[in-house]
């Protein structure tokens, strides 16, 4: 990987920590150690949000099933794995796989 592509890396995990920040309210988002992966080491650490691992990726091109795969290997069996993601001139989105989707849709019709 090139220096322009890790910073390019860096650039959207602080973006994506600021877009928890501001949007969601979670006032201690922001980028994660970065040495070598793995469950110490998500992207984008929040105190709020430790039931999550999140991945995130600023690419124009993202293959999502190898995303979700690296956050899936990254994330403790505790925590539902999410990759974050947006291409130029694009909002962010966030996808998880299915099961995670309906155990956070009966937390929310539960709440």
């Amino acid at each position: 990987m090139g220096k322009s592509q890790r910073e390019k890396g860096k650039a959207g995990e602080r973006e994506w920590a600021k877009f928890l920040r501001l949007t969601g309210g979670f006032s201690s988002a922001r980028r994660g150690v970065q040495f070598s992966g793995g469950k110490d080491s998500p992207d984008v650490q929040c105190e709020e949000l430790t039931g999550f691992h999140c991945e995130v990726k600023r690419v124009e091109k993202l293959n999502i099933y190898d995303a979700i795969d690296q956050a899936r290997r990254d994330s403790s069996c505790a925590q539902i794995p999410y990759v974050a993601h947006r291409k130029n001139n694009c909002r962010w989105l966030a996808t998880v796989e299915g099961e995670d989707f309906m155990k956070l849709l009966r937390a929310y019709v539960e709440d």
